[in-house]
């Protein structure tokens, strides 16, 4: 039978716990060592870690400083093809490219906003191991989506590194070395300021869907039949539903030309192990 002290010093103990568990979460939003408050994540429905039958994602490695390059084809000697997904403001496009990944084993590199956070986030538990399987790669594309012209070298900084702590959080894994920037929209001195804290690629196209505005399924074809050759980055975006009927056409398209769907890190021989090249 429990003493009277005794109750008090339990009830205490457990006090202190509660008020230690409030310190470090604040209404379910998480503060990275940058000082970002990020999302809650999306423990309801996806595990804080991977099963143990998935590989594990690497430690997030420290940013990677150096020159600038800017990306806008790959090598066309084989045939590889990098399939790009921006934004995500459409919660059935992304869970309908999201589908497409898992159903096919096809690679894709996503470039999604962390202000799209509500789209992107219930997605987590299916993502993660296809990240860790090198299947799926997730680059920055900023936090909101401005035009990086219109800001200043440090509000350019805060959108990437914004967005960075958004993926580590959301998805386990860094986006550096590579960054697109909105609307394709940079400049040296963007590019610069990315690469001084890791952004060293900076990631465009030579092909894409043209699906940025409303269009229909049969122009989105016939733009992939323009477009899907060897050495393609190609761009397309989790916004507008036209995709969402084409994703086996697509697939028949890119097998019929013998063409391999990689990463960026894949086809650039980079690693999300190390952040860089």
């Amino acid at each position: 039978m429990q003493t009277q002290p005794d109750r008090r010093r339990l009830l205490g103990m457990l006090a202190l716990g509660l008020a230690s568990l409030l310190a470090t979460y604040d209404s379910g939003r998480v503060t990275t060592a940058s000082g970002t408050a990020l999302p809650p994540s999306p423990t309801s429905t996806a595990p804080s870690s991977l099963s143990p039958s998935s590989t594990a994602l690497p430690p997030v490695p420290p940013p990677r400083p150096g020159p600038s390059q800017v990306l806008s084809h790959g090598p066309t000697t084989n045939h590889r093809i990098v399939l790009t997904v921006d934004d995500g403001t459409s919660a059935d496009v992304v869970a309908g490219y999201v589908a497409f990944a898992t159903r096919t084993g096809i690679h894709l590199t996503f470039s999604p906003n962390g202000v799209n956070n509500r789209e992107w986030a219930p997605h987590a538990p299916e993502l993660r191991p296809l990240i860790a399987d090198g299947q799926v790669q997730i680059i920055n594309h900023t936090f909101t989506h401005r035009d990086l012209r219109t800001l200043t070298p440090a509000q350019i900084r805060d959108e990437l590194q914004r967005n960075d702590d958004w993926v580590i959080h959301t998805f386990g894994i860094t986006t550096r070395p590579y960054y697109r920037p909105p609307y394709g929209r940079h400049s040296p001195a963007i590019d610069n300021t990315a690469a001084a804290i890791g952004y060293t690629r900076t990631v465009m196209w030579n092909g894409s869907f043209s699906d940025s505005t409303v269009i229909t399924p049969a122009f989105l074809l016939t733009e992939a039949q323009k477009y899907l050759q060897p050495g393609v980055i190609n761009l397309g975006h989790a916004n507008h539903p036209a995709v969402l009927s084409v994703f086996d056409q697509l697939i028949d398209l890119i097998h019929g030309r013998g063409l391999q769907p990689v990463t960026l890190d894949e086809m650039f021989s980079t690693s999300r192990a190390t952040g860089t090249g």
